[in-house]
């Protein structure tokens, strides 16, 4: 049976053991350069980070305000609370403020202490809002939001808009891949290599670090005839871009 398979082969069967090891010596000859110019590629590489920042300036004040209201029953505080935040927002809205949310709700009792023994005394409850509004109009903005019912001024940053955090996030990864470019030139120069092609590039986050929040009080609103300063500055985006290079 094994003759009989073996005299159908395009082959005699008594030359098979000399075609053989020159089949495998053919692909030995062609694989073996392939997969040392594949390891010469991986291992003959530089890798190198580049940063990049840009600025773009704050023209939107993020401002968190709320009410708080202390009484003796839970239920006329809450129900005060309500009212004064109810003028409150509605002040807000005719102003077109942006992205108006509640941030916060909360009705907590208030204790005395009196010979080690504690005893409920009132109520206090809190509720807070925030926002956003262009700069230049937040001052006279947060002096009539306290004559609305306002009783906190708990914070206020600065940030761009989202059309301007954009530009400057796609100029900071400019930045960074240019940043990576140059540091490998310097080495490839200083260590006398050719730099051949990018085999990998990694593209981080390109953010904007949120901004310190101010904090104002209140009272600092009570002149009818000053408002309260505000003044923005400037919103940094980074971006940071590593670079694999042949050489």
């Amino acid at each position: 049976m094994t003759r009989a398979a073996l005299s159908g082969s395009q082959f005699p069967s008594g030359n098979l053991w000399k075609i053989l090891p020159l089949t495998l010596l053919f692909c030995v000859t062609f694989t073996v350069p392939a997969f040392a110019q594949e390891k010469d590629r991986l291992w003959r590489t530089l890798s190198v980070s580049g940063r990049g920042v840009e600025t773009t300036p704050a023209t939107l004040a993020q401002v968190s305000l709320g009410v708080e209201i202390q009484g003796k029953t839970a239920q006329e505080v809450q129900q005060e609370a309500a009212r004064r935040s109810s003028a409150v927002v509605a002040f807000l809205k005719s102003q077109n403020v942006e992205k108006l949310q509640t941030t916060g709700i909360s009705l907590n009792p208030v204790y005395s202490y009196t010979n080690n023994v504690q005893r409920i005394t009132g109520y206090a409850a809190n509720n807070t809002v925030s926002f956003r509004i262009p700069t230049e109009k937040a001052g006279t903005l947060l002096d009539d939001a306290v004559k609305a019912g306002a009783t906190q001024i708990n914070g206020i940053s600065f940030v761009a808009n989202d059309e301007a955090i954009a530009r400057a996030q796609k100029q900071a990864l400019k930045e960074a891949t240019q940043d990576a470019q140059q540091q490998a030139d310097a080495v490839f120069s200083a260590l006398g290599f050719k730099p051949k092609e990018i085999v990998s590039i990694q593209v981080n986050n390109a953010s904007a670090p949120p901004p310190p929040p101010m904090f104002l009080r209140a009272e600092a609103a009570k002149s009818a005839d000053v408002s309260t300063p505000v003044v923005g500055g400037e919103q940094q985006v980074e971006a940071s871009v590593t670079l694999q290079i042949s050489y």
